[in-house]
């Protein structure tokens, strides 16, 4: 019998908390003051770009840190020390939204594909060193799950378990089908999949294929069959012959 999943969390449910809060027109006037401002800006300063109190700006400034969009500390505005205590101020964090229902992760192709192009070797072509790279970074990523979490010795359920949370963290929407079989419901990487299958398509197989073999999963393998609206690539029991699982879906 299949194990729990892991509750999703998904870099997707933070970008959306952090648009609903820009949603408060008076919120998203201050917000855009302050990251104009390219300085801290006290309370003061951000209640009168949009004409309300300074009670009523606290409140909203404050729920805009919360959300991880601005940040705030105590500090007298100019650098000019004065008697009591310093104001608070407030200014923007490094965090980008993106919000794509469903998710799509074109970042992570195209940070593949220049890695791709500054590592290509000699004697390779362009699409082996994407292949190349994306696989060693599935990897990668899987040695670094394994490291955390120090799971021990991995059988097909348990190891699929564990899965589960990067696949959905990344886009792919995984629906355990069976206890040791895992159908991925959404290609992160549409519709760029769609203008080059062959070599998005190769990329995402080695990317999942190195991530098993980093987190050591036995008796799991990444397979090729695609489904139309799907991901291509299918996460199944390794004594499975993928041309059946291809065919089981024609």
């Amino acid at each position: 019998m299949a194990s729990d999943p892991i509750p999703p969390t998904r870099a997707a449910d933070a970008a959306i908390d952090s648009v609903s809060v820009l949603g408060e027109d008076l919120r998203r006037r201050m917000f855009t003051f302050i990251r104009r401002a390219h300085r801290a800006v006290t309370r003061d300063e951000a209640a009168a770009s949009v004409g309300i109190s300074r009670k009523l700006a606290a409140f909203h400034l404050d729920k805009l840190v919360d959300a991880g969009l601005l940040r705030a500390r105590y500090e007298t505005p100019g650098g000019v020390r004065k008697v009591g205590r310093q104001p608070k101020v407030y200014e923007p964090t490094d965090t980008q939204l993106t919000v794509s229902i469903p998710d799509r992760r074109h970042e992570l192709l195209a940070d593949l594909l220049l890695d791709a192009v500054l590592t290509e070797g000699p004697d390779e072509r362009a699409t082996q060193a994407a292949t190349r790279t994306a696989g060693v970074r599935g990897r990668l990523l899987g040695e670094s799950e394994r490291e955390q979490t120090r799971p021990g010795r991995l059988g097909a359920e348990r190891g699929l378990t564990l899965c589960e949370r990067m696949l959905d963290e990344h886009g792919y929407e995984p629906v355990r089908e069976t206890p040791t079989d895992i159908r991925l419901r959404n290609c992160p990487f549409h519709p760029l999949a769609a203008k080059a299958p062959d070599l998005v398509c190769g990329m995402n197989h080695a990317f999942l294929t190195g991530y098993l073999d980093g987190l050591r999963i036995s008796g799991v393998q990444a397979v090729l069959a695609p489904r139309p609206g799907e991901c291509c690539v299918r996460l199944t029991p390794a004594e499975t012959d993928p041309d059946e699982v291809a065919a089981e879906d024609r």
